[in-house]
């Protein structure tokens, strides 16, 4: 292949490939920190509300197609992390089975969200603080918040998988208590929310939900589940990770549906009230409170907030190794590339991508909320439908031949991942407050990308896409 070339490199990654990271993590430690950036509770305190707001006790219907869709994803994730577990994750992965243009865009466009997330999750920590420590400033509480992460995961990876599993054991303890408070003491069936599911009316009422308000509100659910691709980025630091990669992501999945899935359908089934429920400004501390008074709500909005922060940890180590995979391939000027591609001679660590990381995504932490929301939201469509296309192309051109790992029902995942991306998108471009304006801005990132590949490293002579392969 000539450096001028933007079709798809096959070649399986090399073993020469330096600088390297360490393959110190087991498929438990990988698991760990792929489900702490995923953040099940952040999902069910924070993300599941919103599809309860939009669809009522239809929620539990979107929260159930929206794990189906999630399935095809991990399919297509999980060939293609066996075929290629590097730290780039799905840039590295498109550019080398579709193209190196395409996987030029994606990088753009997982880099810029991958920053801006930070800054998102972490404002979530201020909020449940506050419901303990009221009159807290949510961005400084945020940018503190993202500073103590990127301090921790600076250190050795094998260190973090242990913080981030004892965190997470905390935050799954949460959501069980959750689905005890609705499980113990039902007010409605499960075939009510199957057969009937109702959403707010007028005046405090109920109606009933219909299926296009159902459909709109799994487009949202699908976010929720979001994350499990995390674990390619930890590629190059599992142990066996062609055969790992794939199975971490498949357990991450199946673990994350049931970790949200279930609560909410608890909190659905056993919520007092559904028009009180649909009706308050924070769903589950209604629910909570309700249930079992505020001394334990207040417990769970700290238990909540703990989350919060795990899974900010957890998303500047799967940033910082991206980002320090783009320096490896010198995708920046020299010095520049040079700096984001050190190991830390301690700990094993990409630390100048970390500290580059958590500062940036600190400073975002004072960006206007929905600034934040409008460049993030569609992001993740383009890059899942960036992968789709990878999968189908991998398979063409011999690519992906070498993966330890192959999808059952071929090419049935990718086309109807494809097809669900394509239905979310749509409800997004019916969306003139924050989809039609956040699909615009992808559009955007991505032009802008395209132009820095054609006009400065195609010029240049080479993106050189560099990894590591198995020890």
């Amino acid at each position: 292949m000539t450096p001028h070339d933007t079709s798809p490199s096959t070649p399986a990654p090399t073993a020469d490939a330096h600088p390297h990271l360490h393959r110190g993590l087991k498929l438990l430690g990988t698991l760990f920190i792929t489900l702490s950036a995923i953040s099940p509770a952040s999902s069910v305190f924070i993300i599941a509300p919103g599809v309860i707001s939009q669809a009522g006790s239809g929620a539990f219907t979107a929260f159930l197609v929206a794990g189906i869709v999630g399935i095809f994803m991990a399919f297509v994730y999980a060939e293609l992390g066996s075929a290629y577990p590097l730290s780039g994750g799905e840039y590295a992965i498109v550019a080398r089975t579709f193209g190196r243009l395409p996987g030029f865009v994606v990088l753009g466009l997982f880099m810029v969200t991958q920053l801006l997330i930070i800054a998102v999750i972490a404002l979530g920590v201020g909020i449940y603080l506050a419901v303990i420590f009221p009159g807290l400033h949510a961005p400084t509480v945020a940018a503190v918040t993202t500073v103590v992460a990127t301090v921790l995961a600076v250190f050795d990876i094998k260190l973090n998988a242990w913080v981030t599993g004892v965190f997470l054991a905390i935050e799954m303890l949460a959501l069980v208590v959750v689905s005890a408070l609705g499980f113990l003491n039902p007010q409605r069936s499960l075939a009510d929310l199957v057969f009937h599911p109702v959403v707010a009316g007028q005046d405090g009422t109920v109606v009933a939900a219909s299926v296009g308000v159902i459909g709109a509100a799994t487009a949202v659910a699908l976010f929720a589940y979001n994350g499990y691709g995390a674990a390619v980025y930890l590629g190059e630091e599992t142990q066996d990770a062609h055969r790992g990669i794939a199975k971490t992501v498949l357990w991450a999945l199946g673990i994350t549906v049931a970790a949200e899935l279930i609560p909410v359908t608890a909190v659905l089934m056993g919520a007092p009230s559904l028009p009180d429920l649909f009706g308050a400004g924070n769903m589950m501390e209604y629910f909570i409170t309700a249930r079992a008074g505020t001394t334990l709500n207040n417990i769970l909005s700290l238990t909540v907030a703990l989350a919060i922060f795990n899974a900010v940890l957890a998303i500047i180590l799967v940033t910082a190794r991206m980002i320090f995979s783009t320096g490896r391939d010198t995708t920046w000027p020299s010095p520049v590339s040079r700096a984001l591609a050190s190991i830390h001679p301690r700990f094993g660590s990409p630390w100048i991508a970390t500290i580059g990381a958590g500062l940036v995504g600190a400073g975002f932490c004072y960006a206007d909320e929905r600034f934040l929301l409008v460049v993030t939201a569609t992001t993740i469509i383009a890059i899942y439908a960036a992968l789709c296309v990878a999968t189908l192309t991998g398979r063409r051109n011999g690519s992906t031949a070498h993966a330890a790992y192959r999808m059952p029902w071929f090419p049935v995942a990718p086309v109807l991942a494809l097809l669900a991306i394509g239905y979310v998108a749509y409800r997004n471009l019916l969306d003139p407050e924050v989809g039609r304006p956040s699909l615009l801005i992808t559009l955007g990132i991505g032009i802008v990308f395209a132009a820095y590949y054609l006009l400065v490293l195609r010029r240049r002579g080479a993106w050189e896409l560099r990894g590591a392969a198995d020890d």
